[in-house]
C-alpha cells in the first residue's frame, strides 16, 4: 500500500503540488495554510457563480472573488518570486507593508532621538522654526550628558550683547568680493529637486539675504525667477558651460557668470555623498527644461565624469580657477571637496604657496553629506567625516600662511544653531545646509528621493506631484528657518561672551571622552601655528601633514 503520509513516498501520480511525500501537508496548506486564500477564493467564486443562476444577488461577491482568484492563480504559477509562489496573495500584503516600512518606522516606532538620518526632534525643530512657531523646550533636556562623545559649548560669566545679528563673512577681494551669510543653502540641483522647490528655495534666499548653491545641475530659469544670490557650481560635466563634446566652454561660462545674481563660482571636485564618483542622469529623465539648464540634448543620457577634463594637476586647477575669475569679472572662485587622500589637498595648498595664487574659498563637504544618491558603500564608508576634515583643512591653510586669504565653508549633516557654532569653532567661516532647508519646504524624510515619486513634491519632476508645493508660502518658511536658526546662533554666542562666529575657537567647545574624562577641542585635535610649514625644519602635531608636506608638489596630486 502506498504511504500518503508526509514522511512517506507516494506512488500514485498526482499534480506536482500534490506529488510525493508532502501531499498531505500540501492539502492542509490549501485548506488551513498558506494557499488557503487562493483555495477559498476559487471555492467560493465557483459556489456563488452557481448560486447566481438562482438569484443574481449572489453575483455581487464575484466582483471581489474572481479578481482575487486570478491574482492568486497568477501568483501560484509565476516563477519570478519564491515568496509570492509559496504565499499567493498573502505575500503581496507583505511586500506592500515592506514598501511603507520607512513610514511606519518613522511615524510609529522611531524614537525622538533616532537619527535616520535626522531625528524626529531635529525635524520638528526645523518645522517649528520654518513656521515661526515657538521652538523652546520645557521640563529640561532629553540629552544624556554622560554619554561618550557628548559635546557642548562652554558659557561665560560675562555674556555679551549682540546688536547686529546679520553675521557675514567677506569672501574674495576687489569690487566683486561677496559678503556671505554664516548660513546658506548647500548644492541642490534642478532636476534632482522640482521647479517649485528650486524657486521656493531661491526666493527664500532672497527674502533672507543669504546664498543658494545651484548644485551641479547649473542655473535654471527657476533660480532666476527666485532672484536670490547664487553660488554657481561647476562640476565635471560643465553643465551650463559645456561644448557638445562635454568640455569647458569659456563663452557660455562668461555669459552666465556675469549675471548679477551669480555671486561666487564653486568648482566641484567631489561631494560627501559619493566622493570620487561620477554619475549619469538617464535620458528618460532629461526633460526640455533640464536640457536647457545643463546644455545637453533632450532624451539622451547625461554623464557626469568622475574627474575634470579642464585640469589634471594642482597647478592646472589654480590656472583654471584664475581663468574663471577673469571670465566672471573677478568674482570669488573656490572648490568644493570631500577630503580623501591627505596628500592631494596638501598638493593643492603647496601649489598655492608655490604659485602665489590662491583660491578664494574651500567648501569642505563631510562624508555624512547626503543629498546625492549613491550606493551604501560610498555613502557609509568612503570619505572623511566633516569634523576631521575641517580640522585638517584649517591646519593646512594655517600652516601654509594662507588662512586669512582662503575662507572655509562647511557642509554635512548640519541642522541646528549649535551645529553651526561647533563647525565654526573647528575652523569653518560659514555653513551650508541642504536637507534642513528641504525640511523647511515640507520634506518628511521619506528617503525616496531617487525614484521621482517624492510624496511632498520636492525631489521629483512630476508636475502632478510638485504642483502641491506652494512657492510663496514655502519660500517664507525657508527665510524663517534661516532667520530663527541665526537667532539661535546669536543666543549661543552671547552665552559664550562672543560677538561673532569668527570669534569661536576650539577651546570654546568641550567633548566628553569617557565617564570621567572631558577635554576642550583644542586639547583633542592637533593644531598648527601660522606659517609653521614654511619653516625649514618644521615639526607639527598633525601627522598627516608632517608626513606628506615635503612629499607633495603642485605639479601632481600624487605623493612621492
Amino acid at each position: 500500500m502506498p504511504d500518503y503520509g508526509c514522511g512517506g513516498t507516494a506512488r500514485i501520480v498526482l499534480p506536482h503540488f500534490f506529488n510525493g511525500s508532502n501531499c498531505e501537508c500540501m492539502k492542509m496548506d490549501f485548506i488551513f495554510g498558506r494557499f488557503s486564500i487562493l483555495f477559498y477564493s476559487i471555492f467560493f467564486a465557483v459556489g456563488f457563480a452557481a448560486l447566481s443562476f438562482l438569484d443574481l444577488s449572489f453575483a455581487i461577491p464575484l466582483f471581489f472573488l474572481i479578481p482575487l482568484s486570478f491574482i492568486g492563480l497568477k501568483d501560484f504559477f509565476q516563477k519570478k518570486s519564491n515568496v509570492i509562489a509559496n504565499f499567493p496573495v498573502l505575500a503581496r500584503a507583505r511586500f506592500m507593508l515592506e514598501s511603507i516600512r520607512p513610514e511606519i518606522r518613522q511615524y510609529f516606532l522611531e524614537g525622538d532621538d533616532d537619527k535616520l538620518p535626522f531625528s524626529r526632534n531635529q525635524r520638528e525643530m526645523v518645522y517649528r522654526r520654518s513656521k515661526n512657531v515657538d521652538a523652546v523646550r520645557s521640563f529640561g533636556s532629553l540629552e544624556d550628558f554622560y554619554l561618550n562623545d557628548y559635546t557642548w559649548l562652554n558659557h561665560s560669566i560675562k555674556p555679551s550683547h549682540i546688536i547686529d545679528k546679520n553675521f557675514r563673512v567677506l569672501v574674495g577681494s576687489g569690487e566683486s568680493k561677496y559678503e556671505m551669510s554664516v548660513l546658506n543653502i548647500s548644492g541642490t540641483s534642478f532636476g534632482a529637486l522640482s521647479p517649485n522647490a528650486i524657486q521656493a528655495l531661491n526666493t527664500g534666499a532672497k527674502k533672507g539675504m543669504f546664498a543658494h548653491n545651484t548644485g551641479e545641475g547649473s542655473l535654471s530659469k527657476y533660480h532666476e525667477l527666485g532672484g536670490g544670490d547664487l553660488i554657481w557650481q561647476i562640476s565635471t560635466g560643465y553643465f551650463g558651460c559645456r561644448t557638445e563634446e562635454g568640455l569647458f566652454d569659456e563663452d557660455k561660462f562668461s555669459k552666465t557668470a556675469l549675471s548679477p545674481q551669480v555671486k561666487m563660482i564653486e568648482i566641484k571636485l567631489s561631494q560627501g555623498a559619493k566622493p570620487g564618483h561620477g554619475g549619469m542622469l538617464l535620458g528618460s529623465k532629461v526633460t526640455q527644461e533640464i536640457a536647457e539648464a545643463r546644455g545637453i540634448d533632450v532624451g539622451k543620457d547625461c554623464i557626469s565624469p568622475s574627474s575634470h577634463s579642464a585640469f589634471s594637476t594642482p597647478v592646472e586647477l589654480l590656472s583654471f580657477a584664475e581663468k574663471l575669475k577673469k571670465l566672471s569679472n573677478g568674482k570669488p572662485v573656490g572648490v568644493k571637496l570631500c577630503i580623501g587622500h591627505p596628500w592631494e589637498f596638501l598638493a593643492i595648498v603647496k601649489a598655492m604657496v608655490e604659485q602665489e595664487n590662491t583660491l578664494d574659498f574651500v567648501t569642505v563637504d563631510g562624508s555624512e553629506g547626503g543629498t546625492g544618491a549613491a550606493i551604501p558603500e560610498l555613502s557609509d564608508k568612503t570619505g572623511c567625516p566633516l569634523d576631521d576634515a575641517l580640522i585638517f583643512v584649517d591646519n593646512c591653510l594655517k600652516g601654509a600662511g594662507l588662512r586669512e586669504k582662503v575662507k572655509i565653508g562647511a557642509s554635512g549633516k548640519i541642522v541646528s544653531g549649535f551645529d553651526i557654532v561647533h563647525k565654526c569653532a573647528l575652523g569653518a567661516d560659514w555653513c551650508n545646509m541642504a536637507r534642513p532647508f528641504m525640511f523647511s519646504l515640507g520634506c518628511i524624510q521619506a528617503r525616496d528621493c531617487s525614484s521621482g515619486k517624492c510624496p511632498t513634491g520636492i525631489a521629483t519632476m512630476d508636475p502632478a506631484r510638485y504642483r502641491a508645493l506652494d512657492i510663496d508660502s514655502r519660500s517664507d518658511r525657508v527665510a524663517s528657518f534661516h532667520s530663527n536658526t541665526i537667532n539661535a546662533v546669536c543666543e549661543l554666542l552671547e552665552s559664550a561672551g562672543l560677538m561673532h562666529p569668527h570669534d569661536l575657537t576650539r577651546r570654546h567647545i568641550v567633548r566628553r571622552l569617557s565617564s570621567s574624562k572631558i577635554r576642550l577641542l583644542d586639547q583633542i585635535y592637533p593644531k598648527l601655528e601660522p606659517k609653521s610649514l614654511l619653516q625649514k625644519n618644521f615639526d607639527v602635531e598633525d601627522e598627516r601633514i608632517q608626513v606628506y608636506w615635503n612629499r607633495v608638489s603642485g605639479n601632481s596630486f600624487n605623493a612621492s
